[in-house]
């Protein structure tokens, strides 16, 4: 078995690793780019500098369809976080940009296809404690990084890593994913010394236990741990203390759920190795509906579509609402499966399948409260009295695609409150 798992991770790797000639167009573009930076800021006479950071940086970028390249623009600390994003524009106007908002505004160019080169505006600090934002700390990571791996192999292991993340629909922090960064991968393969060994780990982790990582020994012991960091940090299943800032969670975004999904495809891979552990895959909308109707419940697909800004932004909002809806059908479902698919641009697929309650019971006011006792006979018809409580029995919908369209009608205000534009029912099944 252990062949067989090599094998595999070694036909992996050079499918995914960038060839010579990649990164050579990229860093004639990039070395082309900083000159034109370097000099608009010193035209304009603005104090900052630049570093590359990011996977281009560390060495660990992987082959796909395109690449980012982050470039950090380190503004003086006597700048506002208000004014840098503007600052940033400025240095930038001889470059057709676009704008991405979030925490701190930053900016994408495409010099050459398939690339796109990320600048984002940061705070020059000395100290990791002086951060502003998460990406102040950038700097430090990348020079962590950079000293403690210099072996090709723990390289080539991370990129393994990202790839099996990635194809797992576990990589990335952004609150629609709620996964592993590019940097925690970084840590955690480190640590652990490689891929093989990382996910065996994490293939053996209970899936209530709460695991703790301190690489550099910040603190003395796990209850030191508990009791310093702020309670918010310690939510997540892993906490991995960030070796350049002791009093951050490098796996705070990291949902029980993305963890207990990512222990599924580690466990599965070590029982069955195979390249295809590594292949990104789309929900199969078919199959999911052939189960269904032969257990005789419904399989309805969604489109929905937000009006925010493509990314984690509208990503999140998507999510979101999916939560809110699946509250809203379980009030007259029996949800047997479930499942989110964020299209990386304003759309979102959410697929239900679902067993119909055919009557649901609701609880009101007792009786001696005689006006919101009246309100709730007002909108349910079939009510009735039990130990001195009002309820109500009400039919459901016959199905779940009438409940979404009726839903839709009646709920438009609370769509809008929630940046949702659109639903739309699809039988299109190859989204």
């Amino acid at each position: 078995m252990k062949q067989k798992i090599n094998s595999v991770l070694q036909q992996v790797l050079k499918e995914i690793k960038p060839s010579k000639e990649e990164f050579k167009n990229i860093e004639e573009s990039l070395d082309e780019l900083l000159k034109k930076l370097n000099k608009n800021i010193k035209n304009t006479k603005i104090n900052a500098e630049i570093f590359v950071g990011g996977s281009f940086a560390k060495k660990t970028v992987i082959k796909k369809g395109d690449y980012d390249v982050d470039i950090f623009i380190r503004f003086d600390k006597k700048y506002n976080d208000n004014e840098i994003p503007d600052l940033t524009y400025k240095i930038l106007k001889d470059f057709k940009t676009f704008r991405v908002h979030g925490s701190r505004d930053y900016f994408r160019i495409e010099i050459i296809p398939e690339t796109f080169f990320e600048v984002i505006p940061v705070v020059k600090i000395k100290k990791p404690e002086e951060a502003r934002n998460i990406t102040d700390l950038s700097y430090f990571h990348v020079k962590y990084i950079n000293k403690k791996i210099k072996s090709e192999k723990v390289l080539g292991d991370i990129l393994l890593a990202k790839k099996f993340c990635y194809a797992n629909k576990c990589y990335g922090a952004e609150s629609y994913i709620k996964g592993f960064s590019g940097y925690a991968l970084e840590l955690l393969i480190y640590y652990y010394g490689s891929f093989l060994k990382f996910i065996k780990k994490i293939a053996s982790i209970d899936k209530d236990e709460k695991t703790i990582i301190d690489i550099e020994k910040h603190y003395k012991n796990r209850q030191r741990i508990m009791m310093d960091l702020n309670s918010s940090k310690l939510k997540s299943p892993i906490i991995l203390i960030d070796p350049t800032f002791k009093q951050r969670n490098a796996l705070a975004t990291l949902s029980y759920e993305t963890l207990g999904e990512f222990r599924k495809a580690c466990k599965q891979f070590l029982k069955n190795p195979g390249v295809k552990s590594f292949e990104s895959r789309k929900a199969n909308y078919n199959k999911i509906k052939q189960d269904a109707e032969k257990k005789n419940f419904e399989f309805v697909l969604i489109k929905a579509e937000t009006d925010k800004q493509e990314g984690n932004i509208a990503g999140s909002k998507l999510l979101k609402f999916y939560n809110y809806l699946t509250g809203e059908m379980q009030k007259y479902f029996e949800i047997k499966d479930k499942g989110f698919q964020y299209n990386d641009d304003k759309t979102a697929d959410y697929f239900f399948v679902v067993k119909n309650r055919k009557e649901i019971l609701f609880s009101g006011p007792k009786t001696e409260d005689k006006i919101n006792a009246g309100r709730f006979r007002q909108r349910h018809r079939n009510t009735f009295l039990k130990s001195g409580r009002i309820y109500a029995r009400e039919k459901t919908y016959e199905n779940a695609k009438d409940f979404i369209n009726k839903w839709e009608k009646g709920n438009a205000q609370r769509m809008k409150e929630m940046y949702i534009n659109r639903l739309e029912i699809t039988e299109n099944m190859q989204l």
